[in-house]
């Protein structure tokens, strides 16, 4: 009887616990790939006219991110980058990178206007 109740206490235990387990669990770590990859990845489908199936099966990635990667040269070769993602081609990195510089220097050139406003009003005020 005591054996049973041991069991019992057990799978109560474990019931409690599992999804604690599963939730706590660290995920594991998406595969990340270089842009060059990328590029040669997709320029499979859109020069070499591979499906994009085959193209998958020869560089052993996901059709999901393959058909993602194809869309987004497509894209930059006519120029266009989708905001929020990184760019694939040489050309359209050093258009992001030259963009993301010229934030910086617009935010730095705000906060030196509103400095130099404020040191002005300070001026006039003795």
């Amino acid at each position: 009887m005591e054996c049973s109740g041991l069991i019992k206490l057990y799978k109560m235990i474990g019931v409690i616990i599992n999804p604690l387990i599963k939730r706590y669990r660290p995920m594991s770590k998406r595969k990340s790939y270089t842009p060059e990859f990328k590029q040669e990845a997709a320029g499979l489908v859109l020069d070499q006219a591979y499906s994009i199936q085959e193209a998958c099966d020869a560089m052993g990635v996901g059709l999901s991110a393959m058909r993602r990667w194809v869309k987004q040269l497509k894209a930059e070769r006519t120029g266009i980058t989708r905001e929020g993602s990184k760019a694939i081609t040489p050309d359209q990195q050093t258009i992001q990178a030259l963009e993301a510089q010229i934030k910086k220097l617009e935010r730095e050139k705000s906060i030196l206007k509103k400095a130099s406003a404020l040191l002005m009003s300070e001026a006039y005020q003795f």
